[in-house]
């Protein structure tokens, strides 16, 4: 029976496949908790294993180190999900192809403008509908007369083409569309409530009303001013050469000299803001190379420097449009890829509380300052009012209860209404 580490974020579709399988085969099968997207996937040790840098990725404990997902799901399955015969294993393979052929690219293309991972293509999407007709089309009419793709049985084949299903069923395979397609349905409703692909998958509720393209989400994970940029890119950069030269004319009128202050921060946001004793450096050397409740904590207690400092909460407001926690930690990391002179003076820890479709982002700040940060750079503003945010007193034990939880991404987090802690993002 095989036994390892599997590498995934949470809430990745095609790890599921090997996740879902593992439980019916019995595999010892345990999710790298440690695991960070983006740096895990990028250090010299995971890549001399998987050189691709992907995941899913699965570390065997007999030291076999397995990619992509169908090969990592056949590796922790047994013979009835990979099929007990020649013939039977060739149809599992048929349909496994199937789904990720005929299934998998259609719905992406479908559902990623709708979760605002990709741009809106009409004709595009028009295509993957149809795509997805087709594909539904022969499931429904090949499972007319069968329980499941192959044999009597639940194979690989069913978990695999399930699992590519996922998204669009939960995002615009609506009542309306879905409705001709009445053995696809029952046959999908069947396999996410066995108890092996609840254990992984958790409940799921099928699309009540077809998602379309939100461009709201687009420029939260994207940027708000990519379009403004894209055709004024190089006119924004000569505007900004040619600026200080009118400067220099109106240099003896003091109004003029007012109106032009602002510019400075345009160079470095922070040149206006007090400094104080406190260093920002130091203390982030002090939480990545040491325990955060026995040493980090009471360092940033120790030297925190009240005059010139102020601690913020901030908690998504539109928490009703989150959907996968794999698209939550996009929007997280989105929004920290867009800071850039901010991490100067400011840390912060974001952590994404709850499982799929069901999750909220909570977290905690602290920057030089005593005003929201954000508004002294244009380039720091498209993210922070989709938060509310909520400045804090650093004296007050309900403050440090809160950056314990958040910097140590552990605790109760009693008022988040019962959700747990699922995965964290740190800007230093």
């Amino acid at each position: 029976m095989a036994s390892g580490k599997l590498y995934t974020y949470p809430g990745n579709f095609r790890a599921f496949k090997a996740l879902i399988a593992a439980e019916f085969s019995g595999a010892k099968v345990s999710v790298d908790s440690g695991f960070k997207f983006g740096e895990t996937n990028k250090s010299a040790d995971f890549l001399n294993k998987f050189p691709l840098g992907k995941v899913p990725a699965f570390e065997a404990s007999n030291g076999d180190c397995i990619f992509e997902s169908n090969a990592i799901a056949q590796y922790v399955g047994n013979e009835q999900l990979v099929g007990k015969s020649q013939a039977d294993s060739a149809r599992v393979q048929q349909w496994v192809n199937f789904g990720d052929n005929e299934i998998l690219p259609a719905s992406c293309t479908w559902v990623f403008p709708c979760l605002g991972i990709t741009q809106f293509n009409k004709q595009d999407t028009e295509k993957a509908k149809e795509q997805i007709k087709k594909a539904l089309t022969v499931l429904n009419n090949f499972l007319k007369t069968r329980t499941y793709l192959v044999g009597e049985r639940i194979t690989q084949a069913d978990i695999t083409v399930a699992c590519d299903l996922l998204l669009a069923y939960q995002y615009v395979l609506d009542p309306a569309f879905r409705g001709s397609f009445q053995n696809v349905n029952r046959w999908f409703i069947t396999l996410i409530n066995q108890p092996q692909f609840k254990k992984v998958v958790g409940d799921f509720k099928l699309c009540d009303k077809m998602s379309t393209f939100d461009g709201k989400k687009y420029a939260e994970l994207h940027g708000a001013d990519k379009k403004k940029d894209d055709k004024g890119a190089k006119p924004k950069k000569e505007q900004a050469k040619q600026q200080p030269k009118p400067a220099k004319k109106e240099a003896k009128e003091p109004e003029a000299d007012a109106e032009e202050a602002p510019r400075k921060p345009d160079k470095d946001p922070w040149a206006g803001v007090v400094n104080g004793s406190f260093d920002y450096d130091a203390f982030k050397r002090c939480y990545s190379n040491n325990d955060t409740i026995p040493v980090a904590l009471p360092y940033l207690w120790e030297k925190f420097d009240k005059e010139t400092m102020s601690i913020w909460r901030c908690v998504y407001k539109y928490p009703e449009d989150l959907g996968m926690v794999f698209m939550t930690c996009n929007l997280v990391g989105g929004m920290l890829q867009r800071l850039d002179k901010l991490r100067k003076y400011a840390f912060g820890s974001m952590c994404v509380m709850g499982e799929n479709s069901k999750n909220q982002i909570t977290g905690v700040w602290f920057w030089r300052g005593h005003d929201l940060a954000f508004k002294l750079s244009p380039d720091w503003q498209i993210d922070y009012e989709s938060y509310e945010w909520t400045k804090l007193n650093p004296d007050d034990e309900a403050t440090k209860l809160l950056v314990k939880e958040h910097f140590a991404w552990e605790g109760d987090f009693a008022d988040m209404g019962g959700l747990k802690f699922n995965q964290g993002k740190i800007y230093k």
